[in-house]
């Protein structure tokens, strides 16, 4: 299986985004991959600042090291050999260590390698957003309670930025990526970010923007759409779902959306690498149409 083509076409201006934040939503990432090559290829995206949430912190790193095709390569390849999504290893796994956890970190690894760290660490300013609930006890029953409280929310209500999450003790930290490649630890971090309980187990990270260790979870249960910080300028955020409410960031701040649901019921199938292609060409097809209407001056 081989990534689509981009569109046969060089950048013909500047996009006026100073800011790009990718938000997660597990395979439908890959949504990410199909648009950004090719609204790309009609308009060149040069951003200041960079964030990326759950599975669009690894969609973030492989655009910002050119490695978007050697993602969907990998991960086509994890795919075809994983027959299903739970095995028996789990249950005598002492780590918990789900599936989902050791295929995506084998993922992570190969594609956050040496020389695509290096690069990182020398590109614009780059958070990783994750959420914790800190260094108290029963951090794992807080973030099951927290994941708990945030499915529900997306189904009564669902927004880009959950608002009842932190009812069970979970906050938001942006973790600097490029600190992160520098330590040579990035591929780590990028593995935590999509700590997803109970699939996946969590490990603790410590560093400037934490209060010593703590447990590491999915940012998308705190923000889906995180703006970076420092804040400013124009913003362009890349959902991987449709949503009806958006928060209130201002004009300043573009979201976009799916024309249509990417993956519905199948974002976390690890068994079916189709999936990648299917979210992947509808990137491009909704890329496509939003260069188009922006070449014709439109919003």
């Amino acid at each position: 299986m081989t990534a689509p083509a981009p569109d046969e076409a060089s950048p013909s201006s500047k996009a006026p985004y100073a800011q790009i934040v990718f938000s997660g939503g597990g395979l439908r990432c890959f949504w990410h991959g199909g648009w950004m090559e090719t609204a790309g290829a009609r308009m060149r995206f040069d951003p200041e600042r960079v964030t990326g949430s759950s599975g669009g912190a690894l969609s973030a790193a492989a655009w910002l090291t050119d490695r978007e095709e050697f993602l969907f390569e990998r991960f086509s390849r994890a795919l075809r050999r994983t027959d299903s999504n739970f095995s028996l290893e789990e249950l005598e796994d002492g780590e918990g260590r789900s599936v989902h956890q050791r295929v995506y970190e084998a993922i992570v690894e190969d594609v956050i390698d040496a020389r695509a760290q290096a690069r990182i660490a020398e590109g614009p300013a780059f958070q990783i957003n994750i959420s914790t609930t800190g260094g108290g006890g029963a951090r794992l029953l807080h973030a099951l309670a927290a994941g708990t409280i945030y499915q529900v929310e997306q189904i009564v209500a669902p927004t880009p930025r959950p608002r009842l999450s932190s009812l069970a003790g979970v906050e938001q930290r942006l973790i600097d990526a490029r600190r992160a490649a520098r330590d040579g630890v990035l591929a780590d971090l990028i593995r935590m970010a999509a700590t997803v309980p109970p699939a996946f187990r969590p490990d603790e990270w410590e560093g400037p923007e934490t209060d010593g260790p703590e447990p590491v979870f999915d940012g998308g249960m705190v923000d889906k759409a995180p703006l970076p910080d420092p804040d400013e300028g124009q913003t362009l955020v890349l959902l991987t779902k449709r949503f009806r409410t958006f928060p209130d960031d201002g004009a300043r701040v573009e979201f976009v959306c799916p024309s249509e649901e990417v993956l519905e019921g199948s974002k976390l199938d690890f068994t079916d690498p189709d999936l990648l292609r299917q979210a992947w060409d509808q990137g491009v097809r909704d890329g496509r149409a939003w260069a188009d209407t922006r070449s014709q001056g439109g919003d």
